[in-house]
């Protein structure tokens, strides 16, 4: 895949697990700028994002993530 196509997957997965298709999600996008996203929800979408890309995140890089474009880094070099 390439960081485009992880992008859009990224962007859809967080759009529906807060249920809201209106989300502007870019890699500079933090936890911050979407409502609802707490350290729970971090939790439960890093386990989202695992199941959906095939991959397992260490603890330390799940806590680590700064904003959405680490993420797609991260699971860029798991995949």
């Amino acid at each position: 895949m390439t960081k485009s196509e992880v992008l859009e997957k990224v962007q859809g997965i967080i759009r529906d697990h807060f249920d809201d298709e209106s989300l502007d999600i870019t890699p500079e996008t933090v936890a911050a700028d979407v409502d609802d996203w707490d350290s729970l929800e971090h939790i439960n979408l890093i386990t989202r994002m695992e199941k959906e890309f095939s991959i397992r995140f260490t603890m330390k890089e799940a806590a680590g993530f700064k904003n959405v474009g680490d993420m797609i880094d991260t699971i860029l070099r798991k995949l």
